[in-house]
């Protein structure tokens, strides 16, 4: 018996997705290295903790803590080093600059877009990521810090 081409792309995108869930586990703040605690407590000043997390990416352990600053979300990934990779941060649409602003709607077409975030790496913004809601569904838009569309991770 052949199996169609969709369901066997299916299977495999399931699996695939299984496999990188199971790469990220939550943790407790006493399990995290020292080096990534120190940090934690200092990217952490004034905010609400929500969670920490330890993932493996192209063979490497990453921490994430996930924070409420001010009412809104902050992620923050950090190496086993203590060093800060990346900040994912909830922002306004309307505090976008007009380019990314203009570009993101653009993108959403006839969705809405209903959540915001910065990318900053390397202690600057490198993108923004817009979730889009369309006719229920949900997406994700990227545009740099000009306004440009990126394909894949920023």
């Amino acid at each position: 018996m052949t199996l169609p081409r969709s369901l066997i792309a299916f299977a495999l995108l399931v699996t695939a997705a299984s496999a990188l869930v199971a790469q990220e586990r939550k943790i407790a703040r006493r399990n995290l290295p020292a080096a990534v605690a120190r940090t934690a407590a200092t990217e952490s000043q004034g905010a609400k903790i929500r969670g920490y997390s330890q993932e493996q990416e192209h063979g490497q352990t990453f921490y994430e803590v996930e924070m409420t600053v001010k009412g809104h979300h902050r992620d923050v990934l950090i190496d086993s080093s203590g060093t800060v990779v990346e900040v994912e941060e909830q922002v306004q649409l309307v505090d976008v600059p007009a380019a990314v602003r203009d570009s993101l709607r653009a993108a959403a077409g006839k969705g809405k877009v209903t959540g915001v975030e910065s990318i900053t790496k390397g202690g600057r913004i490198v993108a923004y990521e817009a979730t889009v809601t369309t006719k229920g569904k949900r997406s994700e838009v990227s545009v740099d810090p000009d306004g440009k569309r990126i394909t894949g991770e920023p």
